[in-house]
Parts: structure tokens; sequence; C-alpha cells
């Protein structure tokens, strides 16, 4: 009998040990998993409901007209800037292609103007074109460039040029344009297709508009010949109105220029750069699993370079992107006390832009740079 109660003692202890072991297992798999989503993606604005504005041509008697896609068949397609966070300064344009969404873009031409299109996951391309009360289809073309920025017009069969805006629900307008992050012609490739330019609705600009036709193919990269370079000064603006200087610094703690560069007559969407021994060297918000994005320099060889706000005690504080709404990415530098300054670029004749991380991808790493991973692109827009 004392056997027989040792067996079943033994028994007991071995099922209580099993069911520990079982609750145990289970208690880790259902905890909380580890977050692998950046911070830079948990720092997100919430995303409020989608707002459809309306692309139109606008002639000069003030009309609007349907600008839509059309694919083999002939059959059309809404294009719509795409409004989903609390910020309207710069959208995507989609084309709603049997419940898709298409990315519309600029494609690289030998021809004057270029082609804008939406293109199909199959690797199709479908004009946009503007459709006139009587039923004519005009062609929405890129037709020259200034900077980062591609002015687009719809353009009848006589040569004349409409607007082509994108308007809100509420009577909001924005201008369609297509913006450049790389300097050389081709941006990319999609789909089999060389992409140019990404389109996307911006804050209209003054005087972006006033050109005249260029000699030049757009194609080979027009700025205007005659436009002498700005250079505009990047500063972290205190709560007592005090302009910080903005420095990138190396290794050893040497300090060098970060500027803001306006190649054309544009200067709504600046490139920002480090001068650094006599290179200019791209500035970017690099991805990152810290709770803020850092903003940093990167040399020809890969070097870092990390950008810093200069207080007049030459205390050095951290410049990053810090929260983002839609495709616009907060920029600021955080003093010891963790307290925001505004980080502006200011033009030598007072003019002034913010400073912000542009996204122009949906995913969260843009491009890669010496194997660095580039989660935005910084530079000066119009406020």
């Amino acid at each position: 009998m004392k056997n027989s109660n040792q067996s079943c003692g033994l028994i007991i202890c071995y099922n209580l040990f099993i069911l520990g072991f079982l609750f145990l297992f289970t208690a880790c798999n259902n905890g909380p998993s580890k977050d692998k989503t950046s911070k830079t993606e948990t720092n997100i604005i919430e995303k409020v409901e989608e707002t459809y504005w309306n692309v139109k041509a606008i002639d000069p008697n003030g009309q609007s007209l349907d600008i839509k896609v059309f694919d083999n068949t002939g059959k059309p397609f809404d294009v719509k800037a795409i409004q989903n966070s609390n910020q309207d300064k710069l959208l995507d344009v989609k084309a709603m292609v049997n419940g898709e969404k298409l990315p519309v873009k600029i494609l690289v031409s030998k021809n004057q103007f270029t082609p804008v299109v939406a293109i199909t996951n199959n690797g199709s391309a479908y004009k946009l074109q503007a459709i006139t009360p009587e039923g004519e289809k005009i062609q929405v073309i890129g037709v020259v460039r200034f900077g980062n920025i591609v002015i687009m017009k719809a353009i009848t069969k006589k040569g004349k040029f409409y607007g082509v805006k994108a308007i809100s629900p509420t009577g909001k307008l924005n201008d369609i344009k297509g913006v450049k992050i790389n300097p050389q012609d081709r941006e990319m490739t999609s789909k089999g297709h060389n992409i140019y330019a990404h389109v996307k609705a911006m804050h209209p600009s003054a005087n972006e508009d006033d050109f005249e036709l260029p000699k030049k193919n757009i194609a080979k990269g027009i700025y205007e010949s005659d436009f002498e370079r700005i250079t505009w000064n990047i500063k972290a603006v205190t709560t007592e109105g005090k302009n910080l200087d903005v420095k990138a610094f190396d290794a050893e703690g040497h300090a060098f220029d970060v500027k803001a560069t306006q190649d054309s007559k544009q200067h709504s969407f600046m490139n920002i750069r480090a001068f650094v021994e006599g290179a200019e060297l791209p500035v970017k918000i690099l991805q990152n699993t810290d709770e803020y994005a850092p903003i940093k320099a990167i040399g020809t060889d890969g070097t870092i370079y990390d950008i810093k706000a200069l207080t007049d005690d030459h205390v050095k504080l951290d410049v990053k992107g810090v929260s983002r709404s839609g495709n616009i990415i907060d920029v600021k530098a955080i003093n010891e006390k963790g307290d925001f300054y505004g980080v502006k670029a200011f033009a030598p004749d007072g003019k002034l832009n913010a400073v912000k991380g542009i996204k122009i991808f949906e995913r969260e790493v843009e491009m890669r740079i010496k194997g660095n991973p580039v989660y935005a692109h910084l530079k000066a827009i119009s406020q």
C-alpha cells in the first residue's frame, strides 16, 4: 500500500510539473511580443479618414475640366489627391483603377514634353488626360523643370497650357507638380518605366508658373541657365526667438555648414546639404529604432556626420525627426530639458521656409545610401 501511495504521489507531481510547464509556455507565447516596428513608425500621427481631392485642369475662363486615366479599352478612371492625415502640404496623387490606387509619375522622355501616367501592377502606363465639355481629350504633361520641381500642365492641340490643380471638398486648392529627389534625369525604374518625377499635390508657390518654353529637352534636366545660386541658412529657433546655428559634426568634433540650396527661381522644395571639405553631402532622416529618428549627413564613402544645433555656450542639441503626419516628418532641435525648437531655412533676403522630412513612398525605407537606410529626405519647403 505504501508503494502504491508513493506511485500516486509521483504521478501527481509529474502531472503538476507538466501543467506548470504548459502554463509557463502558454504565458510566454501569449504575452506582449517585442515590438519590431521602429519608433520612427510608431511616432506617426494617427491617420484621419481619407479625404479625396478632385484633380482638375483649369481653363483660362476658370472652367474646371475632369482629369482621367483611360485603360487600353478606353474606359475612364478617376484621378485623386489623397489626404490621409492632418497635413495637406504634400499629398499623394493616385489613379483609382478597378479598386486599386495606382501611382502617378512623370516619365523620362526624349521629347520636349514628358508624359504623365498611372502605372499598373502589370506595367501598363495609362496617360492622364483632361476632358473638355465637347469630349476632347487633352494631354497632361510635364512642361519645365525648376530645381526639384517639374511644372505640369494640360496642353491643347493649339499649344495652350491649362493649370492642373487639386481641389478639396471644402474648396482648398493645391498645385499638381512633379517632385524630384534624384538630381539625375532618372529617379528610378518602376514596372519597366524610367521615372523622371513623382506627382504630388502641393501648396501653391509664387512665380513658379511664370516661365517661357525652354529650348532644351526637359528629360535632359532643365534649369534656369541665368539663375545665380542662393544658399539659405539653417537655424533652430528657440522659444525666446533666438536663432541657433545648425551644423554637421564629424567624429572628431569638427563643424561644417548646413545649408538649403536654391538652384532655380523656385524655393518651395529645396535640398539641404552639409558642406564638408568641398563636397555637398545629402542630409537625410535615417530609419532607426530610437524614440526619435536621427538626422545625418552621409559622406561619399559612407561616413556619417551628426546634425546638431549649437547654443551660444557651445552645447550641441540633437536635431531629429519627432513625428509624422502623412508624407511630412516634423523636425525639431531638442534641448537638455526635452523641449522642442523649430528648424527653419532663412534666405538672405529674409524669406522663410520650414525644414521637414519628406516621404515619397509608402514604404518605411525610401532608399539606401552607402548601406544607410533612409526613412525620409530632408528638405526646406514653403510654410
